[in-house]
């Protein structure tokens, strides 16, 4: 056993414990508090793995559930930037890369290179499993929202627009999907004002 390498990954899962201390704009389905970016991870995960057969491309649905789980691991150091956060957004690409650098710095050589590389595939949003965990990451908040009554819509003054443009994308991962958002979340959320015309 290489206990030097044993140590390096006992550090890394320590230290993603601090990523549910990170606290996200979205609120939970009761609407009592905002979710944190491990609740949020782990309810994307659970939602490719039911919800894969609606991909656009067949996609190695591992491979996407451990892209959704890291994702945002880099928040630990960068914190978590609101989707409508301009301001925020200006820095959040060079703040997300070095918490990248320290944050999987910590595992050994072959793990570091294997997870800073799903984080990549997944900001560069190219592959089928990048293009499918995008519109996990863009419909979970989507969903919450609706169910919550548009709760952090509405506190954000959010508009349909402004929504529009964020999921400029999102049909790339599951035009399926895109579509029941739009359905069931969306369309309803503006005739009920919790989204700005």
């Amino acid at each position: 056993m290489d206990e030097n390498r044993l140590k390096q990954q006992m550090d890394f899962i320590r230290e993603i414990d601090k990523e549910k201390m990170i606290t996200r704009q979205t609120y939970l389905s009761d609407g009592n508090r905002k979710e944190n970016d491990a609740e949020h991870a782990w309810h994307m995960a659970l939602m490719t793995i039911l919800l894969s057969e609606y991909a656009n491309e067949k996609i190695d649905v591992l491979k996407t559930v451990t892209m959704l789980l890291i994702h945002d691991i880099v928040e630990i150091d960068a914190g978590d930037t609101y989707a409508y956060d301009e301001n925020g957004k200006k820095t959040q690409k060079e703040r997300e890369r070095k918490g990248a650098e320290r944050i999987f710095g910590l595992l050994p050589t072959d793990q570091q290179k294997k997870m800073r590389g799903l984080w990549e595939e997944f900001e560069e949003g190219i592959t089928p499993e990048a293009k499918f965990a995008h519109t996990m990451d863009n419909l979970q908040p989507m969903m919450l929202n609706a169910v919550s009554g548009g709760r952090a819509w509405r506190e954000h003054q959010v508009s349909l627009s402004q929504l529009e443009k964020r999921n400029e994308h999102t049909a790339q991962g599951s035009e399926i999907l895109w579509k029941y958002a739009w359905d069931n979340w969306i369309s309803p959320n503006v005739e009920k004002g919790n989204l700005l015309k």
